[in-house]
């Protein structure tokens, strides 16, 4: 359930190239990311996962935008790491726009349960994914919004720090016709 605060939020969140959400959402629709901290596997799943479908997700006229738990400097390099350079993000290290947009703090059977360590291995062992780091609140749940003039259209909000959404398919929500 999103917090009534992620209206005014939405005019508050400043994107790395200095312009405010809510602006750069009258602009198209925004994939707004929120990520789990850097080091999780599936923080890095997800970002190997958008950047093998950012055309894709970009030919709706989707524009990505990121929320992180670490420095622009710490998020730069994993952006680059994972091809996606020059990623638009915000750094929310105190977690007060996840918690706006109604994102919570995992418990364990979300953060540990089977289903998750099963898909953990598979992520960062089978697909090379790896863990590294903790790098931000390792208890906050990730998910997913989409952002059209100023208003949320769509959203994906994990039950399982393991769940995988389809990025592609949450674009399509508002595809936008040249």
């Amino acid at each position: 359930m999103l917090n009534p605060e992620s209206s005014s939020m939405i005019k508050e969140m400043i994107i790395s190239n200095g312009v405010s959400l809510r602006n750069f959402s009258d602009e198209g629709p925004v994939m707004l990311i929120f990520l789990r901290h850097f080091g999780c596997t599936f923080c890095r799943e997800a970002l190997s996962d958008i950047s093998r479908d950012r055309s894709q997700i970009e030919s709706t006229g989707t524009k990505l935008v990121f929320v992180h738990m670490s420095t622009p400097e710490i998020a730069e390099e994993y952006f680059k790491k994972y091809n996606l350079d020059g990623a638009l993000h915000i750094s929310d290290p105190e977690c007060k726009y996840y918690a706006s947009f109604g994102l919570v703090k995992g418990n364990l059977t979300q953060l540990f349960g089977l289903k998750t360590w099963i898909r953990g291995f598979s992520a960062g062992v089978m697909d090379g994914h790896g863990v590294g780091p903790q790098l931000g609140d390792g208890f906050q749940m990730p998910g997913v919004f989409i952002i059209s003039e100023g208003e949320i259209r769509e959203s994906f909000v994990h039950k399982q720090a393991s769940d995988r959404p389809d990025y592609h398919e949450l674009a399509k929500c508002c595809i936008v016709s040249e």
